[in-house]
């Protein structure tokens, strides 16, 4: 209620008017703050839902768009139609944040709808370089939603505002509380993980730069070494050792790599192959090995085919195949988000080497 008067509030903050890129929450209550940006022309980027298939989709407008046309745009449905994916790499540079509340405070506390996925979005922007500390972040709510919030709710990682837009009030909260400084990632843990595929993404991509990316249930998991999914790690490192007596490849060279276990694990079912394309030309076989290993998605043989920008995964079974697919999903290898599918010519059981004509 009063959402479109709260909204349009936001056209008269010199933060919105300066800023370029926004990114605005698909909530319904925010679409005047979406059409608003539209109308200025400024780039407008929108959480995908649950981050299921990413972190951002931006907003893109037909040529010669009309007033109509921008309306439906802001829409839920109109996020669908008239949007493209932006990835981690994508370069975004975000310059003002609108997220949704269930509670604030004037202070600048904020609560969401418990989920923490507000939360996680800003963490993400400031790990991919997209948000600064002192990026503005704007919430809008009814004047019912503005309540105290003891400062004792808050954790490290909630984002907190400053700027509160209600149907009749504007409130600058002048919050000197830091806003979260990137993923905490001991407070993310593997459900989490597997729900938002670009998390996995970015996981490994801090890694790689030496950060500390234990995760919550890390370490109850390694105290508890005979767990399933422990037991299971185990003999997926085992099966990737003999893989590093292999020579790494020059890029454009087409070779099949195959672990130890290969001749004995071939007779249990039928060999599924996973397609991996969009690879970088800088991307070498070493990288998506290491990769593979990383989300736990080791397949039996790798067929790397770098001048086509592309590799086939073997594994044992189809099920295997599709989990791999599953982990892998959104996964960003030198600026690309790579394409990730059950390859679809299947290979039998029994042949030696996977065609390179698929």
């Amino acid at each position: 209620q009063g959402s479109h008067q709260a909204c349009c509030s936001i056209k008269e903050l010199d933060v919105f008017n300066r800023a370029s890129e926004i990114k605005v929450d698909p909530d319904k209550p925010l679409e005047g703050v979406r059409l608003a940006a539209l109308q200025a022309r400024k780039t407008l980027l929108v959480p995908t839902p649950r981050l299921r298939t990413g972190l951002f989709n931006k907003i893109v407008p037909p040529s010669g768009a009309t007033k109509e046309i921008l309306r439906i745009c802001a829409t839920s449905q109109g996020i669908k139609e008239y949007s493209v994916p932006v990835g981690l790499d994508g370069k975004a540079r975000v310059d003002l944040v609108v997220v949704g509340s269930v509670a604030v405070s004037e202070k600048g506390w904020r609560i969401g709808k418990g989920e923490g996925y507000a939360d996680m979005e800003y963490a993400m922007m400031v790990s991919m370089g997209a948000v600064q500390a002192d990026t503005p972040v704007v919430t809008i709510v009814h004047d019912c939603q503005v309540v105290d919030i003891a400062e004792e709710l808050l954790d490290d990682h909630d984002l907190t505002v400053d700027y509160i837009l209600t149907p009749t009030r504007t409130i600058k909260t002048n919050c000197k509380r830091p806003k979260p400084q990137g993923i905490i990632w001991h407070k993310v843990s593997y459900e989490m993980l597997e729900k938002i595929p670009v998390l996995k993404s970015l996981r490994y991509r801090e890694k790689q730069t030496g950060k500390d990316v234990t995760l919550q249930d890390e370490h109850s998991r390694l105290a508890n070494a005979n767990t399933p999914a422990v037991l299971n790690e185990k003999a997926m490192a085992e099966n990737t050792r003999p893989q590093a007596a292999v020579g790494s490849a020059q890029t454009g060279q087409h070779h099949v790599e195959s672990d130890s276990l290969s001749p004995r694990l071939e007779g249990t079912g039928v060999i599924t192959t996973v397609y991996v394309g969009n690879i970088p030309p800088s991307v070498r076989v070493s990288e998506l090995k290491c990769a593979l290993r990383e989300f736990r998605a080791t397949p039996l043989r790798l067929n790397w085919q770098g001048a086509q920008h592309r590799a086939f995964l073997d594994y044992k079974d189809k099920a295997t195949a599709e989990s791999a697919v599953s982990s892998l999903k959104g996964l960003s290898l030198g600026g690309n988000t790579l394409r990730v599918e059950l390859a679809k010519n299947q290979r039998n059981k029994g042949q030696v080497e996977i065609n390179s004509q698929k």
